[in-house]
């Protein structure tokens, strides 16, 4: 479950990244101070996105290991 979730997170992460290169001459007016294409800024939002889905997908992660698959399967 947990890897399934990551798996998401990791296709949105890289689409995401891959927007924001190629659309850097748009957001480039949305932007103050910072560059369109700072690595640094791109490694900090990618990482807390990153961190936070982690947390995100640990709860039921979590949970799902706690339930006895034979009970699991005779509900259905």
């Amino acid at each position: 479950m947990l890897r399934e979730g990551l798996l998401l997170v990791g296709v949105g992460l890289g689409a995401g990244v891959l927007g924001a290169v190629l659309l850097r001459r748009l957001i480039v007016s949305q932007l103050f101070g910072v560059g369109a294409f700072d690595p640094a800024v791109l490694a900090g939002v990618t990482v807390v996105l990153a961190a936070a889905s982690l947390l995100a997908c640990l709860g039921p992660a979590r949970r799902a290991t706690r339930v006895d698959p034979v009970i699991a399967l005779g509900q259905q």
